[in-house]
């Protein structure tokens, strides 16, 4: 029976949700502030210390350490652009700056894994690349075109695969072409956010859970259990922002679902292949992202339902049924030897979504309000080196990521309701309508492209 909700696999597979910490008792002063217990969040309390080790860090989470996305991602520590060039390339450091900013995504990549191998997290961690596929004529054109972007954009080591290079890595049935990229690593998230909640607090982070922000104000956070006061105060709450007072037009709550399988056999992995463990996506407008897991599952992801009225967000995880259906199709379509394995657990979580669909990383040392999120899908390794170049603002520090052209930029906020719910919705029916033209007819479908255009999506 497939278990629905329970926040994710990935937490079940350590049996289940964390005992919670406790909760703030009443107010309390601290040097630093930070608003949720997320990777973002984490990853700032862990670099403030790293700086400047005698700060006093108290982080507040309404859940527990890892309830959000990072407790329940598709596990790709990516170095992939969080945004789109043409908007980032409009600030002032213009194409340089991007340049710098994917060189800087690739370098923190390696530093996660390094910084897990030194503080004893064991977050499954394989370094095999990660594989985008194209299944239909019109994929293939959109994959070359990708290529051909990068190669101008100055990223290295992409490598085309064509057909039978592609299925010497994994089985995709009807695969056309790939490209394969050194610059990921497939992780056990759970394992990342608990390992990583650790180790900030033997650095002497404190960390509250069952503690709802109730606002936030320069110099305080008001909560359900008092006030903490602070001279900074760092917002990391992603998909979750629009829950704040205030915030609900900053960043759309995107849903997100995925699925995993019961352990894979032997003899069905032997006809898939898949044995470097890169991650896995393709080129449809409504993709798919997958991995092989440590104990032999396939968890693979897609939108399924994108957006809840008002930017709501769910408690538990818990999606609908026909998206399990939908991602099932889309697992026994790319990989047909799968179809008699068993789907053993489904969940959804949210991710933020700016306007012009790029991240942020912001912060004002006259009011001592930062943040950083608005993902947009690419968290693991962007909420690393967000948390990371926001403890570089805060203690002042002058480097090449405070530099980065998504530091201190303005974005536009999101349409009020019901323009933001029939838009969102009205998008992504467009581009699974797109998707089924083109395995139809093989061609590129001008509906995807009318969608870019309406949505202003990049």
């Amino acid at each position: 029976m497939t278990v629905n909700g329970a926040v994710s696999h990935w937490w079940s597979t350590l049996g289940g949700p964390p005992v919670r910490r406790p909760a703030l008792d009443g107010d309390r002063d601290a040097d630093v502030c930070i608003v949720g217990a997320g990777y973002t969040g984490l990853w700032a309390a862990f670099y403030l210390k790293q700086i400047r080790p005698s700060l006093d860090v108290v982080v507040v989470e309404r859940e527990f350490a890892g309830f959000g996305a990072s407790g329940r991602n598709g596990g790709w520590l990516t170095a992939a652009l969080p945004g789109s060039r043409a908007v980032l390339a409009k600030g002032p450091t213009g194409r340089t700056g991007v340049i710098d900013f994917e060189a800087e995504l690739r370098r923190q990549v390696d530093e996660v894994i390094a910084v897990c191998a030194e503080s004893d997290i064991d977050a499954d961690i394989v370094k095999g690349g990660e594989l985008t596929v194209a299944t239909t004529p019109a994929q293939t054109g959109r994959l070359r075109a990708a290529y051909d972007e990068d190669r101008g954009w100055q990223v290295p080591d992409d490598e085309w695969l064509d057909a039978a290079q592609a299925s010497a890595r994994i089985a995709i049935d009807g695969v056309r072409a790939a490209i394969w990229t050194p610059h990921c690593a497939r992780i056990h998230p759970a394992k990342l956010i608990e390992g990583l909640a650790r180790t900030v607090e033997q650095l002497g982070v404190s960390i509250v859970e069952d503690t709802a922000v109730t606002s936030i104000a320069p110099h305080a956070v008001h909560t359900d259990h008092g006030t903490v006061r602070a001279q900074q105060v760092l917002r990391c709450t992603e998909g979750f922002t629009a829950g704040l007072p205030g915030e609900r037009r900053t960043w759309l709550p995107m849903n997100s679902s995925m699925i995993a399988t019961d352990p894979i056999p032997a003899e069905v992995w032997a006809r898939i292949g898949w044995e470097g463990r890169e991650v896995l996506g393709d080129e449809a407008h409504v993709y798919i992202y997958a991995q092989r897991t440590a104990d032999d599952r396939i968890a693979i992801g897609g939108r399924g339902v994108p957006y809840r009225y008002g930017s709501r967000t769910d408690n538990d995880g818990t999606t609908h049924e026909a998206t399990v259906t939908q991602l099932a199709a889309a697992l026994h379509r790319l990989l047909p030897a799968t179809r008699d394995v068993p789907v053993a657990h489904a969940w959804s979580g949210v991710l933020g979504v700016p306007r012009d669909w790029s991240a942020t990383v912001s912060y004002d040392a006259s009011t001592g309000l930062g943040y950083s999120g608005g993902y947009v899908g690419h968290g693991v390794t962007a909420a690393s080196l967000g948390g990371r170049t926001l403890a570089e603002l805060v203690t002042g520090e002058d480097t090449e990521r405070t530099r980065l052209p998504w530091v201190n930029r303005t974005v536009q906020r999101w349409e009020p309701e019901p323009l933001r719910w029939l838009g969102v919705r009205g998008l992504y029916a467009a581009y699974r309508r797109a998707d089924q033209r083109e395995l139809a007819t093989g061609r590129s479908s001008a509906i995807a492209r009318v969608a870019d255009v309406v949505s202003r999506k990049p």
